[in-house]
């Protein structure tokens, strides 16, 4: 009994057992549902169970078969179910069934509206039909009438209709026999009138019969006739042709005709190019006129469409009608098209490239461009026309030619107008000006200078450019989508200028005797200053512009934006350093010619401080301010409290005195030069000609070290009374209160002035320094 509910029947167990209870049955019912229709509506046994058919289809137990036996299955019930289950498979049953009869009813609400709406088109279809049955059965009946109608006429019209026929064959045959006999009037007719095709036509139309029948004497007599006719039209074709004076149109007509007629195709091909050579010479000639000295020459637009107009679309006419006319020729026919082609062709393009030539002095590019443009689309056609003649690609190679002559001619208008720039410097700074009034301009200047170099650059972009704008017919070529814009521009272009202006400004540090001489020091530390400020931005700036309107597609090598960089900064090194020896060289030349020119034994003794010194002091403090106006202040080491006070006691101090005071004594004459020595070999060595840095304070120590360096070495060649002397330690102390301040370290100041007064001291006859006091009243007063 424990293993009967497991052998129930259906699916083996009541659906009462679930676990889940009635809501997990709620798919399996659905699936029974669903089943029962696929089996209403035919489908499979399995696929209507909602899942594969077992394995005894024929089961007289499964409700869900084909052969379900009630009886049979109540009669299983009955004997292997107890009475619980048995109870229990008559409530789901019920339930089974109360959820059929609820999807039925689910189905037909849902699709309610479409079985109205089948019922309904059914219905009408219904009544369509009838009416077109009716229609039908009235067209048949009309049909068999109309059947029966058209077999009587025939029946009463067949004698007549086999007459007629050969009626219409007799009349065709006789219309043809009057066309012949007629034919050798029509020729004259149409030869005299010019209606030379018609009269070929003619021809044409009645050869095959007069030669099929030329054995009979009438026949025979026609094409006589027709072919002195025929000759007489032959001539006067080729007359035509020879006179040349229709255009390539009739002359083509000419030519087809006369092949149609039986001429011989090579003599009418050469006698073709010929007559079309002269036509398009006269083209040539037109153009080659306009290029004379003595009419004014067209603008290149104007030229480029005459030609384009006249000699490219004759050119392209004589081919389009040659390889019409003349195909039969074969590849020698096209070899000579094509020999004709180049040899035009390199006249044609030898008048452009003179008349662009002309082109190459204007800054636009515009109008330039467009005449390119034209001239290359109009070379389009007869470059498809003729492949073998290598149009096209001369035309391109004209337009990459033309392009690189421009990038040429742009380079040397931006070294012309940053040479016209450096020219408008110049002459602002030898303007006259107010006294006091020579820096203030200078960083305006730079400014200007700058700025107008860039507003060339970029209108020269802007021009080249054009040359790859889309709308350019020869934009797309690879020369303009790489090498153009690569080698071309960036390199050819930008680079090269780059390079061309760092190398006009170190021209300017040339030796004196030469360009460097005449070189105002103001324009040296201007173009030092613009070099750094490409070296910083400009470059950097330029060389992205270029890139973002010239998108480079190449791959060649290019120049690094760090070797420009470099090649700028060490640009503006050297002329910085040039700088720093011309204006030390002017002071120099003062403090020489002030020592050389002066009489240092019998001066008097000192009583003010030397003019050529305040002019030193002033020099020093004009160049600081110029060099202020570019420059920012530097690094300068700690200044001691006393620098601005320090009096004439520094070259009278325990190591000055231990440098010279034995000379004061007579017993020792030979140990001053062996102390002194003794003592530079412990001074700190001054390095007067040290790299010059970006910076102000930088700057004035390099002048300041040339020209004490300049007095030192002066001071050595000359031999000094003790006046002298004093007037060298009343100089030296006004320098040192001045010029402290211009230098990074003012310890050097001091240590150059020392050796200075040490010199003078040294070489002095009478060496008595004055007394520091006296010093310091002279100098405050001076």
């Amino acid at each position: 009994t424990m293993a009967a509910p497991a052998a129930g029947p259906g699916h083996g167990s009541a659906p009462g057992d679930s676990p889940e209870g009635p809501e997990g049955e709620t798919p399996e019912r659905r699936r029974k549902a669903h089943g029962m229709l696929k089996l209403y509506y035919g489908l499979s046994e399995g696929e209507a169970a909602g899942r594969p058919a077992g394995p005894d289809p024929l089961d007289p137990t499964d409700l869900n078969g084909a052969h379900f036996d009630p009886e049979v299955y109540l009669d299983k019930l009955r004997r292997e179910c107890p009475l619980a289950q048995l109870m229990d498979s008559e409530t789901d049953m019920v339930r089974q069934i109360r959820a059929l009869d609820s999807d039925m009813q689910t189905l037909v609400y849902e699709n309610y509206n479409k079985f109205i709406s089948a019922t309904d088109t059914i219905r009408k279809m219904k009544n369509d039909f009838r009416k077109m049955e009716d229609e039908m059965d009235r067209l048949a009946t009309n049909m068999a009438v109309i059947t029966d109608f058209s077999a009587r006429i025939s029946a009463t019209l067949q004698d007549r209709h086999e007459r007629i026929t050969k009626l219409a064959g007799v009349h065709a045959l006789l219309r043809k026999l009057q066309f012949l006999f007629e034919l050798p009037s029509r020729l004259t007719k149409c030869v005299e009138m010019g209606a030379y095709g018609q009269a070929v036509r003619y021809q044409a139309r009645a050869q095959a019969v007069l030669q099929q029948y030329q054995h009979l004497p009438s026949f025979r007599a026609i094409q006589d006739d027709c072919q002195v006719i025929t000759a007489r039209l032959v001539q006067q074709l080729r007359q035509r042709f020879r006179e040349g004076s229709s255009g390539a149109p009739e002359q083509a007509e000419c030519v087809e005709l006369l092949l149609a007629l039986g001429e011989p195709g090579e003599e009418l091909c050469e006698e073709f190019l010929a007559h079309a050579r002269g036509r398009l010479e006269e083209e040539l000639s037109s153009l080659e006129a306009e290029l004379g000295p003595s009419p004014p020459a067209p603008d290149v637009l104007e030229f480029t469409d005459h030609g384009g107009s006249g000699f490219v679309g004759g050119l392209c006419q004589v081919a389009a009608a040659y390889q019409e006319l003349f195909a039969a020729q074969g590849p020698a026919g096209a070899e000579k098209l094509a020999a004709f082609a180049q040899e035009l062709g390199g006249r044609y393009f030898a008048l452009v490239e003179r008349r662009l030539a002309q082109e190459q002095g204007g800054g636009d590019n515009s109008l330039l461009v467009r005449a390119l443009d034209r001239f290359h689309r109009r070379l389009r056609a007869p470059g498809a026309l003729l492949a073998a003649a290598g149009l096209a690609e001369a035309a391109t190679e004209i337009v990459e030619r033309v392009a690189r002559e421009r990038l040429g001619h742009h380079l040397q208008g931006l070294r012309a107008a940053f040479l016209g720039c450096l020219t408008d410097v110049r002459q602002a700074l030898a303007a006259p000006r107010l006294t006091g009034k020579e820096g203030p301009g200078l960083a305006e200047l730079l400014a200007n200078v700058a700025s107008s170099v860039l507003s060339h650059i970029k209108a020269s972009l802007a021009a080249v450019h054009l040359f790859t704008a889309k709308e350019v017919s020869f934009s797309n070529k690879p020369y303009f989508r790489g090498e153009f814009c690569s080698q071309g521009v960036r390199e050819g272009l930008i680079v090269g200028f780059i390079h061309s202006m760092c190398q006009t400004a170190q021209s300017f540090c040339d030796s004196p005797g030469e360009k460097g001489g005449a070189t105002p020091p103001a324009l040296l530390l201007l173009l030092s200053r613009l070099c750094l400020d490409y070296e910083t931005a400009t470059i950097s700036y330029i060389l992205t512009l270029t890139d973002e309107q010239f998108l480079v597609q190449d791959q060649s090598p290019v120049t690094p934006v760090s070797a420009l960089c470099a090649e700028a900064r060490e640009t503006a090194r050297r002329l910085l350093t040039h700088y720093v020896k011309v204006q030390g060289l002017v002071i120099s030349q003062m403090l020489r010619k002030s020592v050389e020119t002066r009489d240092w034994l019998s001066t008097l003794e000192p009583r003010n401080v030397r003019a050529v010194m305040k002019r030193v002091v002033e020099d020093t403090t004009a160049i600081d301010v110029q060099v202020g106006l570019l420059y920012e202040e530097g690094v300068r080491k700690a200044q001691s409290s006393d620098s601005s006070k320090r009096t004439f006691s520094v070259y009278s101090s325990s190591r000055q005195q231990g440098r010279y005071a034995p000379s004061y004594t007579p017993s020792a004459p030979m140990d001053t030069n062996l102390l002194s020595n003794i003592q530079k070999l412990f001074s700190e060595r001054i390095d007067v000609f040290s790299p010059v840095e970006f910076n102000k304070v930088s700057v004035l120590t390099g002048i300041i070290k040339i020209s004490l360096k300049t007095l030192l070495e002066c001071v050595r060649l000359r031999t000094f009374g003790r006046f002298g002397l004093q007037q060298v330690q009343v100089d030296c102390h006004f320098l040192q209160l001045y010029l402290w301040r211009f230098v990074a370290d003012e310890e050097l100041v001091h240590l150059l002035l020392d050796e200075v007064v040490a010199s003078a001291a040294l070489r002095c006859l009478d060496p008595v320094p004055m007394e520091p006091s006296v010093v310091e009243v002279i100098c405050e007063r001076g």
